[in-house]
């Protein structure tokens, strides 16, 4: 049966947090969490697939995205801060324990949170992020890795980086996920949807804030290390953004891993293979609840 979706706001860590929700009440909770640019509608393709499969889905805009609060300061945007308004988000769906997907920025949180919150848990997958330490390793040692997140440092500059990717329109950030995807991936109407969501006020300052945080604060207040709670990275080889062979590296932080590699696919995997991330997820799920 086919699922409406719902928007709500709830309260979690001191802010609000738009939340579409879809599928059947009470039933096992999958939180997934966007990246940049992105914001719920990054998962429209997974929603109602999963609900339709008997989980209750959660996709928030996170904080500084969309219709979601943006507090001002880049302190703000700091992983524990970001860490907890998901922790907030399952004490909020009445769950001691969810099913986690990430993609991007998402998926750091999601690495984050099974670092830290392996009891929050039940099974973990990340699409197109390494582990935290296979990234700063990385683009300590590869020129390649640094010259592909030449825009992370762009970011630090103050007020600038939201100035210039307002204009035309958000052409820069339209122009982005056209030409670092596969041909046809993003329609007309899926750009409208970015446009109205980083034109709302203050969006793309609380956005690139993120990168701000991640800089100035890093990982202050969280533990890295390994990751006990059962994980699945699925990787679009092709990604313009991040090195693939840093997915196999992942591998060796992880207890219990599986890795899924897509040759064809990008960084916007989850756009680009909907049907076969979507079976991977319910396939992932599944054996968990046949344990």
């Amino acid at each position: 049966m086919a699922y409406e979706l719902e928007h709500h706001y709830l309260e979690t860590n001191g802010i609000r947090l738009h939340v579409v929700q879809c599928g059947p009440q009470n039933a096992p909770l999958v939180v997934l969490l966007h990246g940049f640019p992105e914001f719920w509608y990054g998962w429209h393709r997974q929603l109602q697939a999963l609900a339709e499969a008997g989980y209750r889905v959660w996709a928030p805009d996170q904080r500084g995205y969309n219709l979601s609060d943006k507090p001002p300061r880049v302190a703000d945007y700091a992983l524990p801060k970001l860490v907890d308004d998901v922790l907030g988000l399952i004490d909020a769906a009445g769950q001691r324990k969810a099913y986690l997907v990430g993609h991007d920025w998402g998926g750091i949180v999601a690495w984050h949170l099974a670092m830290n919150h392996p009891e929050r848990l039940h099974r973990v997958a990340i699409l197109n992020v390494p582990h935290p330490a296979v990234f700063g390793r990385t683009l300590r040692s590869s020129t390649r890795q640094l010259r592909k997140s030449w825009y992370v440092f762009f970011f630090q500059l103050p007020w600038l980086p939201e100035t210039l990717t307002s204009l035309g329109n958000y052409w820069a950030g339209w122009q982005t996920l056209l030409s670092s995807s596969r041909r046809g991936t993003f329609s007309s109407a899926d750009l409208r949807e970015y446009r109205a969501a980083w034109a709302k006020p203050g969006a793309m300052r609380s956005m690139i804030n993120w990168y701000r945080a991640a800089v100035r604060f890093g990982r202050r207040g969280m533990k890295p290390g390994r990751i006990a709670v059962p994980l699945h990275i699925l990787w679009g080889k092709r990604d313009a953004f991040l090195r693939a062979d840093m997915a196999q590296q992942s591998l060796a932080y992880c207890d219990d891993g599986w890795l899924t590699y897509f040759d064809k696919a990008t960084h916007w995997l989850q756009h680009e293979e909907p049907q076969r991330v979507t079976e991977l997820l319910l396939s992932f799920f599944r054996e968990h609840a046949t344990e």
